[in-house]
């Protein structure tokens, strides 16, 4: 591995969360390895140390060091040859290497060798209820919505609800549930001819219900918590351990949230009484957890849905907060949530999916 390479891997013990997350996107190998001043190896930081920050933590706050594992394990050089099963003793995918200085010289991953295991998803999702919201009518992507339905632009060769629905199906889903209206029948259309190994129901509103109003349209009575997702987010995350952590904590619902970096592109004061100017802040970084619009619902809270009537999974989710549900959160990094809403959303995702970071 590089130099420049292996800065990418590597954070200074008092680096901010946010900075990792950023290193972590990058990499697009789920891990950074911390050092402290003099290089030192110190600890290891993966996405999911970071989501488990978050979640306990309730904020981004905190350094690298504060989040990271200790007791990282490595090989030193002269212990290259033994670095496959050294990683598999261990149950890790990546070990770092030493110099006698204890100082990073490369980092190997085990997906990089030959033994390699060619990774298998799991059929978690066959269970449970998957509803996909693809009736709006994308007025921000217009003039391309005035030819496609929003859910049938391409994003590289394959429309952006197909890339959704076979991102669900990798994981065992085999029944979708699909709210429609503008340019309907194009929709179905294209999915009777591609004959997709997964059914589709179709649910039509004859008048636009918000989010979640169409949902009330389902004449189903569900027994296992549903997911429902927007129709044009791709969400890069292990759906097996999103659906894990709602069941293992409880919640009502969970939110499905994302990193969001916005700079401010000016220089900010600082003032106290008077208009005294404290300090100026160069292009200050804010950071915040969003919501990617996937959520995990219990089923019994379906019925606080009004029927007839337009209304938005923001405002379900305010009754259930009002009403003293759990309603949780599951964050994951700003890459990992690409949303085709707008035009220069859009380029960056096909940017995403052209440079192999998102299927």
């Amino acid at each position: 591995m590089e130099k420049y390479e292996l800065a990418n891997f590597i954070c200074k013990a008092n680096d901010t969360l946010v900075m990792a997350m950023e290193k972590i996107d990058f990499n697009a190998r789920g891990i950074v390895y911390v050092v402290d001043r003099e290089e030192h190896l110190v600890g290891s930081l993966s996405d999911g140390d970071i989501r488990r920050w978050i979640l306990r933590k309730g904020s981004l706050d905190g350094s690298v060091f504060d989040a990271c594992y200790r007791n990282v394990k490595y090989l030193h050089t002269s212990e290259l040859k033994y670095s496959i099963d050294f990683m598999r003793t261990n149950g890790i995918k990546s070990v770092p290497v030493l110099d006698e200085n204890y100082i990073i010289t490369q980092i190997l991953f085990m997906e990089d060798t030959v033994f390699a295991d060619t990774k298998k998803y799991s059929d978690t999702l066959a269970a449970f209820p998957i509803i996909i919201m693809a009736g709006g009518k994308g007025t921000r992507l217009y003039p391309y919505t005035k030819i496609l339905p929003k859910p049938l632009i391409p994003i590289g060769e394959v429309p952006i609800l197909e890339r959704i629905l076979n991102k669900f199906y990798d994981y065992g889903a085999e029944k979708f549930y699909l709210t429609v209206n503008y340019k309907k029948e194009m929709i179905k259309s294209y999915f009777m001819e591609t004959d997709p190994p997964y059914s589709i129901q179709y649910i039509e509103e004859t008048e636009p219900l918000g989010t979640a109003g169409s949902i009330r349209l389902i004449k189903k009575q569900f027994e296992n918590p549903i997911i429902i997702a927007n129709c044009d987010s791709l969400i890069e995350v292990d759906y097996e351990e999103v659906l894990q952590y709602h069941l293992s904590s409880h919640n009502d619902m969970t939110i499905i949230s994302s990193l969001k970096n916005i700079v401010v592109p000016y220089g900010v004061l600082e003032t106290r009484e008077h208009g005294i100017i404290v300090s100026i802040h160069e292009k200050p970084q804010l950071s915040y957890m969003i919501n990617t619009g996937m959520y995990i619902v219990n089923p019994e809270f379906l019925e606080w849905i009004p029927e007839n009537r337009v209304f938005h999974m923001t405002d379900l989710t305010e009754k259930m907060i009002e009403k003293g549900k759990q309603v949780g959160m599951y964050p994951i990094s700003e890459n990992s949530f690409l949303d085709m809403g707008e035009f220069e959303e859009m380029k960056r995702m096909e940017e995403q999916i052209n440079s192999g970071h998102v299927n």
